[in-house]
């Protein structure tokens, strides 16, 4: 039995939709600016799958992912089909001159690990790092565009 957290955060980028679409749906990238994530890799025949690699310290999960939908400038969903259970979505906010990018994402903590760790200090810790995660994209997407 698992129990899920949700967590949604969101990042506002000086850069236009198409430029901050492009970046992010390079799911390959991901390293650069994601801080636990270790590696990202789509075999070169399914493009809609990912092999995810999370690290920190001495943890280390693995999981597949496939994407569940695509909609260019808008929405990326996915769901893990194997490996460490998560889901969620990044939406992206079009604001003429800059975006919105707005992540939620979902993972289930097995239930004895749930009852040993206090839910609410692993959720601060996620969440905070999903939104610096998102803050060194914002960086990493002005910089970008100012070469």
């Amino acid at each position: 039995m698992s129990d899920w957290l949700e967590h949604t955060v969101q990042v506002e980028v000086d850069a236009p939709i198409d430029l901050v679409w492009s970046l992010w749906s390079d799911l390959e990238q991901m390293p650069r600016w994601m801080k636990w994530i270790d590696s990202v890799k789509i075999p070169p025949d399914n493009p809609d799958i990912s092999l995810w690699k999370l690290k920190t310290g001495s943890l280390e999960f693995n999981w597949k992912s496939r994407i569940l939908k695509v909609i260019p400038n808008q929405i990326i969903q996915w769901e893990s089909i194997d490996g460490l259970p998560n889901q969620g979505a990044i939406r992206f906010y079009d604001r003429h001159n800059s975006s919105i990018v707005k992540m939620t994402i979902s993972y289930a903590i097995p239930g004895i690990i749930g009852k040993i760790m206090d839910n609410l200090f692993l959720g601060r810790v996620v969440e905070s790092t999903i939104q610096a995660d998102l803050e060194r994209f914002k960086e990493y997407a002005l910089n970008v565009k100012a070469n």
